[in-house]
C-alpha cells in the first residue's frame, strides 16, 4: 500500500509536474486573468460567428428528473462515447441531420460533401480540435459574420493548425477554443453583411 497507493503516485505526480508543468495543469488557457477553457478539452460553439466543434455525445444529468439523462454537449464529467455502430439506424439519422444543418449554416449545396468530423463525435465527445476541411468550409461564414475577410480569417486559421504529431502521427487540425478566441481579439462581433 505505501509503496504502490503513496510513493509510486506521488513520485508520477512530481516528476509529471516537473517535466510537463503546463499538461499537468490542465493545460489550460487564461484571458484578461480568467481560466476561459483548457486546450484539451472542446467547448460548445453554436453561434455562427464561431467555428464550430465536432459534435459531442457526452449526456448528463435531467435537472428536472436526476434519474434520466439528456444530451450535454462538452461535459467534461461524463466523457464517453454513443457506442453506435456504422449500422445503426439512430446514429445514420443523427448524421443525415447533421449533414443537412452543417451544409445550411455553411450556405452548401444540398449535396455537397460533408467532412466527417462535422457530423459525428469523437470517442471522448470532447474533441478539442476540427480537420483543416471542416476549417475551410466553416471560414466563409465566419468570415462573413464578423465583417472579415476569408484572408483575415484563413490567417488566424493557419496560425492555429497544428501538424502531424513527431510529423507521423494523426492528420493536420485546428484547436476550436483558441481560434474562436483569436477571432474575438483581432475584430468585434459585426452584424452580417447581406
Amino acid at each position: 500500500m505505501l509503496l504502490t497507493g503513496i510513493a509510486y503516485p506521488l513520485a508520477t505526480a512530481m516528476l509529471g509536474t516537473a517535466l510537463f508543468p503546463e499538461q499537468a495543469k490542465g493545460s489550460l488557457i487564461q484571458r484578461d486573468g480568467h481560466v476561459v477553457g483548457s486546450r484539451q478539452i472542446g467547448q460548445y460553439f453554436s453561434q455562427p460567428q464561431y467555428f464550430h466543434g465536432r459534435p459531442s455525445a457526452t449526456l448528463g444529468a435531467d435537472p428536472a428528473d436526476p434519474s434520466r439523462s439528456l444530451a450535454q454537449p462538452y461535459n467534461a464529467a461524463a466523457s464517453g462515447a454513443s457506442n453506435q455502430g456504422v449500422l445503426s439506424q439512430s446514429l445514420l439519422e443523427a448524421v443525415a441531420e447533421r449533414s443537412k444543418a452543417y451544409r445550411v449554416m455553411n450556405g452548401l449545396a444540398d449535396d455537397a460533401k460533408v467532412p466527417v468530423d462535422a457530423v459525428t463525435a469523437s470517442a471522448s465527445g470532447l474533441d478539442p480540435h476540427i480537420s483543416i476541411a471542416n476549417a475551410r468550409l466553416q471560414a466563409a461564414r465566419v468570415a462573413r459574420v464578423r465583417g472579415m475577410s476569408l484572408a483575415q480569417v484563413q490567417v488566424l486559421l493557419d496560425r492555429y493548425t497544428s501538424g502531424r504529431q513527431l510529423g507521423v502521427l494523426g492528420e493536420p487540425r485546428v484547436q476550436v477554443l483558441e481560434l474562436n478566441l483569436a477571432l474575438d481579439m483581432a475584430k468585434a462581433v459585426q452584424p452580417a453583411v447581406r
